[in-house]
């Protein structure tokens, strides 16, 4: 996903992205660690999704305190 997709979704919207990313990510590692795991860039492709939804989420939270 990229940054500006991101910060078109709604605070709701952004959360449950953020749950299902987490689970998704947990399932990539636990896919990894018994080696089953072919694509291993969609490890960071993922926490780096993670670390833009965070990102969002903060910036609407600063901007709400405003």
């Amino acid at each position: 996903m990229k940054a500006s997709e991101i910060r078109e979704l709604s605070v709701d919207e952004l959360n449950e992205k953020l749950t299902s990313l987490k689970e998704e990510l947990f399932a990539l590692r636990f896919q990894h660690a018994i080696h089953q795991l072919d694509n291993t860039a969609r490890l960071k492709a993922v926490k780096k999704d993670i670390a833009r939804i965070k990102t969002t989420l903060r910036e609407a939270e600063l901007s709400a305190e405003q």
